[in-house]
């Protein structure tokens, strides 16, 4: 089905979060399927304009969509759209012609809706051009696999799998892209902060002595449902509210954490083998999501090193948002409030303003930005750059925590790497008719785990 609205709008540049440009526009198939022989990276016909579709046109996706229209190195235009909800992606498509003009094309006839649009959307591009996968990660296996079988181009945000057996599907439609000579680049976007880079530096060198322990928090209010209409399905008010349930974006823990325990990794250099934590809710609790309010986990890696990873969404309490490192000679700050590149190194364990040793040069360009900076260098110049395996390892190990606290049990990562395990096993056969995969019970409430007697992995 096709929306015939018309629509345009507004974007980001440098440091500029993707959250704060959609909060300034508010205000203005199988691996057979797969398998193929590289694709040379010039485009048809001579014309140099990498042309874009997004899938998703939610506030990550039309943001990332900016960023793309920002990079440096050439022309890029968006030409495609789809999303399930005509209001989103009318609302998507205004605020990004607002801003970029002509440079966003995408007639009535190339805005797409409902659970195949994805198709039409990739199907309106060229090989070597980029899809923006931005959907909530049910459906991101679907839409990476299939991009990758018509040579396309990947963008895929975070998260990337709600459960193992989606992740091994995109680990899967990744080989196959390397294959092809495609890029895939991952909303990890922390990964290309310069500041966190020139700390990563500090680290293999040596300055901090041996990384002992990490710690990461991101705590804030929070974000109960409670009864949930029809809307005007049931499956399609889950999928409005992906947060809330398990199947459709990993839950809450996941969604805001995964950069954190992706910072985790990235600082050890390598993925825990092993995650055990406690988690629950409040007694006064009367959330009717599949989510806990508070997340302890602590994971281990080769060398016995800890993380301890804490995640809490409850009113009225401290709130936190950072990520710190402790060194045989010293500690660190490896990130800060909203992904901010608040990073120094301090003379001993002490993390206080007047002990700062040392910090990096100023970003000049945001992270958000220089993902796409790389992504886009990387498909014109044709330089190896796929994150599918990087990212997906990255989930899993924060797949691991959330399971560790859901189940009570110990999580290792070779359980992890061998569970097929998926919340909504026909996840491609869902169309506007199906029913939700989760039911509320009489008092509203959706299933929520229980430690001993849950299972995701």
């Amino acid at each position: 089905m096709k929306t015939t609205k018309p629509a345009e709008t507004s974007a980001p540049t440098g440091t500029t979060s993707r959250r704060d440009f959609i909060a300034h526009a508010g205000r203005a198939a199988a691996a057979t399927a797969l398998a193929g022989v590289a694709l040379p990276h010039v485009h048809a016909a001579g014309d140099d304009t990498i042309r874009l579709a997004i899938i998703g046109c939610g506030g990550r996706g039309t943001g990332a969509v900016a960023n793309a229209l920002e990079a440096p190195g050439g022309p890029t235009k968006l030409i495609a759209m789809a999303d399930l909800f005509e209001s989103r992606l009318s609302r998507s498509h205004q605020t990004l012609r607002d801003k970029y003009g002509e440079r966003v094309e995408v007639p009535a006839d190339r805005r797409f809706l409902g659970f195949d649009a994805y198709r039409h959307a990739i199907d309106s591009l060229r090989p070597g051009d980029v899809v923006l996968c931005t959907t909530h990660s049910a459906f991101r296996g679907i839409h990476v696999e299939y991009a990758v079988s018509k040579g396309i181009n990947v963008f895929m945000e975070k998260t990337f799998a709600p459960d193992p057996g989606g992740l091994k599907r995109i680990l899967r439609a990744g080989e196959a892209a390397a294959q092809k000579g495609l890029k895939i680049g991952a909303g990890v976007m922390c990964r290309h902060s310069s500041a966190r880079q020139a700390l990563i530096r500090e680290i293999r060198d040596g300055a901090m002595g041996d990384i002992q322990l990490i710690r990461a928090y991101r705590m804030d209010s929070g974000y109960r449902m409670g009864p949930l209409a029809p809307n005007p399905t049931e499956l399609l008010a889950q999928i409005r509210l992906p947060y809330q349930f398990l199947w459709a974006s990993s839950g809450i823990f996941i969604e805001l954490m995964i950069h954190q325990i992706d910072e985790c990794c990235w600082i050890k250099d390598g993925w825990p083998v092993m995650a055990h934590g406690v988690g629950g809710r409040g007694p006064d609790s009367t959330d009717c999501s599949q989510n806990f309010d508070t997340y302890s986990i602590e994971y281990t890696f080769a060398d016995g090193t800890k993380a301890l990873v804490t995640g809490r969404y409850i009113p009225k309490c401290h709130n936190d948002f950072a990520t710190f490192v402790h060194g045989t000679k010293c500690a660190a700050q490896f990130s800060g409030d909203i992904h901010a590149p608040t990073v120094q190194r301090y003379k001993d364990q002490r993390i206080e303003r007047a002990n700062i040793a040392w910090r990096p040069a100023p970003e000049t360009v945001g992270p958000w930005q220089a993902e796409w900076n790389v992504l886009l260098d990387a498909i014109r110049n044709d330089k190896p750059h796929n994150e599918a395996r990087r990212a997906c390892y990255s989930n899993l190990a924060a797949i691991m925590g959330r399971a560790a606290v859901h189940t009570g049990q110990v999580i290792t990562w070779e359980e992890a790497l061998a569970s097929d395990f998926k919340f909504c096993a026909d996840v491609d056969a869902l169309d506007m008719n199906s029913p939700a995969p989760v039911t509320a019970d009489a008092n509203g409430r959706y299933p929520a785990p229980t430690p001993g007697a849950w299972q995701e992995i």
